[in-house]
């Protein structure tokens, strides 16, 4: 049996209160048990910008995952921060480290939801601060059902990556965020959107494996959810 690749994932981070009296990470187990089930060792990253290159080096694929905060619109030139905005500084600080890092070396990055969100800013793209204001008719893109079922359908873009790797014109998929993807970056393509025209995936083919999808695979909503992990795997095997 060959090896399983390392997979780094970047943990949330949360201030005192609930879980802890002290400021804690935490991080869904099906992030971890969907890496291990596609074929990869997952581990946790803490949030430390000034040693992502020592983190990176023990991985061989990053997986940026999502969370209840926002990138900074001053970093994508996004103007004054929209009301709805949360940020976590620190959090993003690394996840751009670590991901800029991974693309300059050419390991594969899996952004997933936020992740996606912040890929396309790490390749030079930009966001929406809040859907509601910014697209006419949106979709609840914070659906009000469970996270374990589909709250749309995406359409995948024909002769992109993702289109290879599931393999179908259309996937269901759950759908738990504000902001979304506003342009993906030079070079980078769409790969896959909403029925309102909201980019839902994105990909960059002058990196190895450079793959962000807007929903959360992890939980399997769509039965080619799993084969996007087994691809980010694959690609992590070198």
């Amino acid at each position: 049996m060959s090896k399983r690749p390392l997979i780094g994932l970047t943990l949330d981070a949360e201030q005192p209160g609930g879980y802890s009296k002290l400021p804690w990470y935490a991080l869904r187990q099906n992030y971890f048990s969907a890496v291990a089930e596609a074929g990869g060792l997952p581990i946790a990253l803490p949030h430390d910008a000034l040693r992502a290159a020592e983190y990176l080096a023990l991985c061989d694929g990053i997986l940026v995952t999502g969370g209840a905060f926002d990138v900074d619109p001053a970093l994508y030139g996004g103007g004054p921060q929209h009301e709805t905005v949360t940020l976590k500084p620190g959090r993003t600080d690394f996840e751009l480290a670590i991901t800029r890092g991974a693309l300059a070396a050419e390991k594969p990055v899996l952004g997933i939801c936020g992740g996606e969100q912040l890929l396309a800013v790490a390749l030079g793209g930009t966001l929406i601060q809040h859907i509601p204001d910014a697209v006419p008719d949106a979709l609840p893109h914070e659906q009000p059902n469970p996270r374990t079922e589909p709250g749309h359908e995406v359409t995948i873009t024909p002769g992109t990556l993702l289109a290879r790797i599931v393999g179908a014109p259309r996937m269901a998929v759950n759908s738990a965020h504000h902001q979304a993807v506003a342009t993906a970056g030079p070079g980078a393509l769409i790969n896959a959107t909403a029925p309102d025209g909201v980019i839902e995936g994105i990909e960059h083919p002058g990196h190895r494996f450079a793959l962000g999808v807007q929903w959360h695979p992890e939980y399997q909503v769509d039965p080619q959810d799993i084969a996007i992990l087994r691809a980010f795997v694959d690609a992590a095997r070198g």
